[in-house]
């Protein structure tokens, strides 16, 4: 006869499995972000630099934030391309009105849509090839500068055989549950991919802070490899072309941009829909490191409830413990580091969200993307 299952051995080591994994995330990859310094050898000279922004009827965002971008405190030479990609609104006239001012913004008028390339690749790819200078610095039309000193402490780190830089790209602090949600899933794709950075292991960048040397772009052609795609312009470039050895990250709260949140759950939703569409396309190792890490966490709180029910309570509750404490001390830390320390009073709030983040989510992976950018 077969021998009957031990149920409650199997379930609680099936629980214990989950978090020692989730643990090693932790112990390993995360802990790279919340303890990290910046590297004192870097020397802060400055060299040429290319912002690049696209925009497409933006002309409000513009007003706010194109005078952030104006006035960096950059002594070396440099430009402030602006791709005004088929715009019916009045951004035309208002960037007109501060070249007279800024002799460093330099405008690209398109206005005929090209076939076959989705989202802002054409309009980028335009503004790179445009650029004069090696390094091009990427932001968005909806972002503005935490400091007049972004330009220089992203550019800093470009010296012999660095050729790509991530920075953190946040949200403005509003009131209300949404922002922080938002805020915090903001940060904590941050933590992913700074972390597995730090670790010689980077997989994206968010086009809000990004900057890249042009050959780069040039050695991958471009963005050939996903132009069928809306997305794709930051994190599967970086995807395709980041390494150990050419990748460095900048974690200083005055290198940070600053983006307004979405203000509805429906549009913030469709936002992230977006960005899940890519995912799938990102090379076998990360999907199979990003994978295991939310298998993991969208287990932990599921097979901790049936681990109570099936075994002795205080060792379920000793490693549930053990698990909370290590994600604790190195969220908070984290938070510290990216601006989003008053979201740690509810962390344990949003690891518990993340459970419904994935159910909602995940899905995307598998839709059909939108081509409009917009």
């Amino acid at each position: 006869m077969m021998e009957k299952f031990d149920w409650p051995i199997i379930v609680f080591g099936a629980f214990c499995c989950v978090t020692f994994i989730q643990i090693i995330y932790y112990l390993y990859f995360f802990r790279r972000l919340a303890f990290h310094r910046a590297d004192s050898s870097i020397s802060y000279h400055q060299q040429p630099v290319s912002v690049i922004v696209c925009a497409r009827d933006e002309a409000a965002n513009l007003a706010k934030n194109l005078p952030g971008l104006l006035v960096q405190e950059f002594t070396d030479t440099h430009e402030l391309i602006l791709v005004n990609d088929n715009s019916l609104d009045e951004s035309k006239y208002l960037l007109e009105a501060l070249q007279k001012d800024f002799a460093q913004l330099h405008i690209i008028e398109l206005k005929q849509e090209a076939k076959f390339i989705h989202g802002k690749k054409f309009p980028l790819s335009m503004g790179i090839k445009t650029a004069k200078h090696d390094v091009v610095l990427l932001t968005d039309a909806d972002c503005v500068p935490a400091s007049e000193f972004w330009m220089h402490k992203m550019v800093a780190p470009f010296e012999q055989g660095t050729e790509i830089v991530l920075g953190y790209g946040a949200y403005y602090k509003r009131k209300g549950f949404l922002n922080k949600i938002i805020r915090f899933e903001t940060f904590h794709t941050g933590l992913q991919y700074l972390s597995y950075a730090l670790a010689g292991l980077p997989y994206m960048g968010t086009g809000r802070n990004l900057a890249y040397k042009k050959n780069v772009f040039f050695r991958n052609k471009g963005f050939s490899g996903h132009n069928h795609l809306p997305g794709g312009d930051d994190d599967l470039f970086i995807n395709a072309t980041a390494n150990a050895r050419n990748t460095k990250v900048v974690v200083d709260k005055e290198a940070f941009t600053l983006s307004e949140p979405k203000k509805t759950w429906k549009d913030w939703r469709n936002q992230k829909n977006r960005h899940f569409t890519t995912a799938r396309l990102y090379k076998t190792k990360h999907r199979i490191l990003l994978g295991l890490y939310a298998l993991t966490h969208f287990l932990f709180y599921p097979s901790f409830i049936a681990a109570l029910f099936f075994f002795r309570w205080e060792l379920v509750l000793g490693v549930f413990l053990l698990r909370f404490i290590i994600q604790g001390i190195i969220w908070y830390k984290a938070m510290e580091k990216l601006d989003e320390k008053d979201l740690w009073k509810w962390f344990w709030v949003f690891d518990i969200f993340m459970l419904f983040y994935y159910l909602i989510f995940t899905p995307a992976l598998w839709k059909k993307p939108r081509v409009n950018w917009k």
